[in-house]
């Protein structure tokens, strides 16, 4: 058991982040797109999200929650290395919420305002996530080559975000707004790819430990499945996009489950990239992990929590499935 609890607890918050990254990742693309859209076509968006992004949240909270259970020591040195940018992220998630109820109930004349503060709380969300992921693969460093780095990561998961937002609006709305989205998609997938074209060629550059995970042989044939399964997933993006009728009405998820398969792989991959450790080159998952009797301890609370959490995210997205409808704060 002291061997593999820290493992559990490892692939628990692994999963828990990539869950956040595949639902709130939508709803804070949707956010961004809000001010291309028209007044009408702004609250059908917002419709869209509506019952969903509260919860979505609730991904992150248990992420960083294990983290601070079972890696005490890496999330003293996690969050003490990224204070700034969690603060950030933290005000953009409050600006969002805010600007969420307020862009009606301030009354019509305020309701601009708060559309700004809720695409603003969007993308400065999106931007702090983005570079908090990046000084994390390098190690939490504070040399030039993590801040170029993590800056790129910054720009890199926003339009990624965009592409799931505007997957998300294909799946639930439709007319002229749905026609939107997928012109809006083809603006964003060219960002998002050439974002990950580059953070691919980057991230072993900038960690040895990495490079040497991936490109020694024979590792390098047994991972070769997830680059290719992203490029296929990349391709089959463009060309729906670029010949809207494979995205009827029995195929509008395509982009959105597309999209989702990326984030997958590159999941996998940086796992992969990561494991033992849960600083690079810092701090194993061991070395961190706190006393077995406390890990055996609060599994149960975890082994209770996140059924329940699945459970209320697939009765949540059960009851408001389908198309969405207009926005009403009644």
């Amino acid at each position: 058991m002291e061997y593999w609890l820290p493992i559990i607890y490892m692939g628990i918050m692994g999963l828990a982040l990539l869950i956040y990254v595949i639902l709130d990742g939508y709803d804070l693309g949707v956010g961004m797109l809000v001010p291309l859209a028209g007044e009408a076509e702004k609250d059908m968006m917002i419709a869209s999200i509506g019952p969903f992004w509260d919860a979505n949240e609730t991904w992150i909270v248990l992420g960083v929650g294990v983290l601070l259970i079972a890696f005490p020591t890496a999330h003293g040195i996690i969050l003490t290395s990224l204070y700034l940018p969690v603060t950030i992220m933290l005000m953009g998630l409050i600006l969002r919420g805010v600007a969420f109820d307020l862009r009606v109930k301030a009354g019509d004349h305020r309701r601009g305002l708060w559309n700004k503060a809720f695409f603003a709380g969007s993308l400065i969300s999106s931007s702090a996530q983005g570079w908090m992921l990046g000084a994390y693969i390098t190690g939490l460093q504070a040399s030039t080559t993590s801040l170029l780095f993590s800056a790129l990561i910054a720009m890199t998961l926003p339009a990624l975000y965009l592409v799931l937002g505007c997957g998300w609006l294909l799946m639930k709305t439709d007319g002229e707004l749905r026609n939107k989205a997928i012109g809006w998609a083809r603006m964003a997938i060219w960002p998002m790819g050439l974002g990950l074209f580059m953070v691919s060629i980057a991230t072993p550059l900038v960690s040895s430990t990495i490079a040497e995970k991936w490109f020694t042989l024979p590792n390098a044939l047994y991972l070769m499945p997830i680059p290719m399964i992203c490029l296929f997933c990349y391709g089959l993006i463009v060309a729906a996009l670029n010949k809207p009728t494979m995205l009827d009405k029995n195929r509008s998820y395509l982009i959105y489950v597309s999209t989702v398969a990326i984030c997958l792989m590159a999941s996998l991959g940086l796992a992969y990239s990561l494991f033992p450790d849960i600083i690079i080159g810092g701090l194993t998952i061991w070395e961190s992990a706190a006393s077995v009797k406390s890990l055996q301890f609060t599994l149960v609370g975890v082994v209770i929590t996140l059924p329940v959490i699945l459970f209320y995210t697939y009765f949540v997205y059960r009851i408001f499935h389908g198309k969405a409808t207009a926005l009403s704060y009644e």
